[in-house]
């Protein structure tokens, strides 16, 4: 038995909680698993954390889970992995069990988004202290404190302004993608530190209140609706996302393109005309297969 039977009967592996092994409770009767356990709710600890397509530390990385995200865990191996689901946007897979905690209840009046790209966490209400941390754009955070200069966070303080309630969103995620001009460039990265083309797109959207699956495919299936794509790249605006397969970008305007890629190695803009010529030359992603506009 494989996990090609879970994408056979309609279930994509990125999402499912399902190995031949072990499933989680809610899959009971769905798919075909050696048992099925209720998750474990954690959040994590760390700044952020990888997930791994496999329990090893150079296993391939998927994405990244974020400081305060829920993650359902369906199991802990003695080596130090967890195996679980993000609440998030749902991916599934391995974490380091050291960057997890349970969940405690939560007050979600107390609980704030970080929303510049990243923020120190000083020991005390003073930027000149050594940080002891920093937290990346979307991590979540608990306020217990507010003088509008630092806020006390439960690792420390904050930047106050770099704080922003739950329900206070981006007005344009297109701006909130051009403070990431010039990152550089990682596969499953997330976070200033590195990020690749969907997860430049997943954490902007995030940002602006839209929720977005992980990966190219799945944002280009459920994220805004289709633009027809003109020969001559004619009617595009800011905001569109272009898509090829297996890479994903958005327009700031009408003809320049804001990228995570592997060319430049880092979050860059530059033509959509000549990103098309490079790309299709290149033979990796080929033709622009979809627009879509939000």
């Amino acid at each position: 038995m494989t996990r090609d039977i879970f994408r056979l009967q309609g279930f994509d592996r990125r999402t499912t909680p399902a190995r031949p092994d072990l499933a989680a409770e809610s899959l009971r009767g769905r798919v075909p698993a050696q048992r099925f356990v209720a998750p474990a709710p954690m959040r994590v600890r760390a700044e952020w954390t990888d997930l791994r397509d496999a329990p090893a530390p150079d296993a391939g990385l998927d994405t990244q889970a974020l400081h305060g995200e829920v993650v359902d865990v369906y199991e802990t191996t003695p080596d130090g992995w967890a195996w679980g689901q993000l609440a998030r946007d749902h991916y599934v897979g391995w974490l380091a069990a050291k960057d997890l905690a349970p969940r405690a209840p939560t007050d979600e009046r107390t609980l704030r988004r970080v929303a510049a790209p990243r923020s120190f966490v000083y020991p005390a209400r003073s930027m000149k202290t050594p940080p002891v941390a920093a937290l990346p754009m979307n991590a979540l955070t608990h306020v217990s404190d507010d003088d509008g200069i630092f806020a006390r966070v439960e690792e420390g303080f904050v930047w106050s302004r770099h704080l922003a309630p739950l329900q206070t969103y981006e007005p344009d995620f297109v701006a909130v993608a051009e403070r990431f001009e010039h990152a550089p460039y990682l596969w499953g990265g997330k976070t200033w530190q590195g990020l690749d083309c969907s997860g430049l797109i997943q954490i902007a959207l995030q940002a602006a209140g839209i929720d977005a699956p992980r990966d190219t495919d799945m944002q280009a299936a459920a994220v805004g609706a289709p633009v027809a794509l003109r020969d001559d790249l004619s009617g595009l605006r800011r905001g569109d996302l272009v898509f090829w397969k297996g890479h994903v970008g958005v327009m700031r305007d009408d003809a320049l393109l804001l990228h995570a890629n592997g060319h430049h190695m880092q979050v860059a803009s530059e033509p959509l005309a000549q990103a098309r010529a490079r790309i299709a030359a290149g033979g990796s992603f080929g033709a622009i297969v979809a627009i879509r506009r939000l």
